[in-house]
């Protein structure tokens, strides 16, 4: 990884956790930690896109509460997706939702 790909990640992760809406950063912040390394400069183009949407439009793509714009519905969103279902399935029970 180059210096600029770092500074690219470190502020892309900063604003995944960042977001002003706690149920988006907990989806969003984590994916990032998780998956931000190894995603390629076109991934993370996606990405630094995606969170420039509002975080309750963001929230409402991924859990389905409605349907995600054409332009959003990329490999990233679905990598998101699959993401909150396996860090909810790697949750012990009684860890809330």
């Amino acid at each position: 990884m180059t210096i600029d790909h770092d500074a690219r990640l470190r502020r892309l992760k900063f604003r995944a956790w960042h977001r002003g809406f706690r149920e988006a950063d907990l989806i969003l912040g984590p994916f990032a930690e998780t998956h931000g390394p190894s995603l390629t400069p076109d991934q993370l183009d996606v990405l630094e896109t995606l969170l420039e949407q509002s975080d309750r439009e963001i929230y409402a793509w991924i859990v389905g509460q409605e349907a995600t714009p054409e332009a959003f519905e990329t490999e990233i969103m679905a990598m998101i997706r699959k993401f909150r279902f396996e860090a909810h399935a790697s949750r012990p029970p009684g860890d809330g939702a």
